[in-house]
């Protein structure tokens, strides 16, 4: 196969932590890694680390608690005769600002463009100062109207493929799961050190959970679940920062659990795969995911997952985790059925559910969907 040249944009990237950036990094490098170019366009940042391939584009602070800015679309002239129209594929993984920008020069010089589909919005609705129907309606018109002027829009479950359909997206959807280094995080261990720094007692138990600290990830259950779960030895890490963790703080406190909750802020991806390694189970209480790249992670480092019961969920951890009602209640019985040590079997199990997520595969069906795009390009300006 020939070397594409492929152009990102996106509305979030380095230096900020999540699991969008993880996505769009990991597969940048995957196809760096094959001997492809990506140059990644993206917004300005406070603290961004200097990158030959990454074109930052001029952006504002927005007025609210959040990391993403307000991104003006303005490419510079000669990274515009240099590097976009030079390229092979447009990909983008926003259909805001950045979004319409990558589509805008992938139709003005007749190349292909993709389109990840990372964030359900209709969960992020509360986010929007006007009423909650009328805002997801709308994010709802505004994903069917974007993905139905891209080329094929990619997906990480059939979950989420039915769910455009549903809102009227026509057209090509590819389901490609996001990938990981299932090596890396497989190669976490358990290190009693790392619990006893958490807290967590001898014959104690130690349950994580990663993510933003949302309103959307519901992390409030699981305080709640912890507080009815009656269970004084075990300890709760939280990785991960965001708006919500002032109030997740209180809630500890008004809960009585806030000397077993250890909220460690952003945690190194490098250092995640012994937390995930040296917990008893790995909790994940949301349900507005499209994939949940952490739950991939924690299967591939064994961890015994216990998960909110909503359909991209259950599509991507299988037979491997046990679902449960996304209550506190539910939660609250699946922690007090964690069993007293690590379990072989249980770890196997998640192990071997974790290789489809392997970052490989992710690449290579990846350079297939661009590959046939590129081609029927070719013939469509022949023609």
């Amino acid at each position: 196969m020939s070397q594409l040249r492929v152009g990102f944009f996106t509305e979030i990237y380095r230096p900020v932590v999540n699991g969008v950036v993880a996505s769009v990094e990991t597969l940048a490098q995957g196809l760096r890694a094959r001997g492809h170019t990506v140059s990644c366009f993206a917004p300005s940042m406070p603290g961004a680390p200097e990158d030959d391939a990454v074109f930052r584009l001029p952006s504002l602070p927005l007025p609210t608690n959040t990391r993403y800015r307000l991104t003006l679309p303005l490419v510079g002239r000669r990274n515009v005769n240099n590097v976009i129209k030079r390229l092979d594929v447009m990909h983008v993984h926003s259909l805001f600002v950045t979004g319409w920008a990558g589509l805008r020069y992938a139709r003005r010089y007749g190349m292909p463009i993709v389109y990840t589909y990372h964030t359900q919005l209709e969960a992020y609705a509360h986010y929007v100062p006007f009423e909650p129907n009328a805002t997801r309606f709308a994010a709802g018109q505004l994903t069917r109207a974007f993905g139905n002027l891209v080329d094929a829009v990619v997906v990480p479950t059939p979950a989420v493929a039915r769910h455009l359909r549903e809102l009227g997206v026509q057209a090509r959807i590819e389901v490609v799961p996001t990938g990981i280094d299932v090596e890396r995080f497989g190669a976490g261990v358990r290190d009693e050190s790392l619990r006893k720094r958490l807290g967590v007692r001898a014959g104690g138990r130690l349950i994580a959970l990663v993510s933003r600290l949302a309103r959307e990830k519901n992390v409030d259950v699981l305080l709640r679940a912890l507080a009815s779960a009656n269970d004084p030895s075990m300890v709760l890490a939280i990785a991960g920062d965001g708006p919500q963790r002032d109030e997740l703080q209180a809630l500890a406190v008004d809960l009585r659990v806030a000397e077993r909750v250890v909220f460690l802020g952003v945690v190194a991806r490098d250092e995640l795969p012994n937390l995930y390694a040296s917990a008893d189970a790995f909790v994940f209480p949301s349900t507005s995911e499209t994939q949940g790249l952490v739950q991939a992670e924690a299967l591939a480092a064994g961890s015994l997952v216990i998960a909110a019961d909503a359909a991209p969920n259950r599509e991507v951890l299988g037979e491997a985790a046990r679902i449960v009602a996304p209550s506190p209640a539910a939660f609250a019985r699946a922690l007090g059925e964690i069993p007293a040590r690590p379990d072989a079997e249980t770890a196997a199990r998640a192990k071997a559910a974790a290789r489809r997520f392997s970052a490989a595969a992710q690449v290579e069906a990846i350079l297939g969907l661009y590959r046939s795009l590129v081609d029927s390009t070719n013939i469509r300006s022949v023609s």
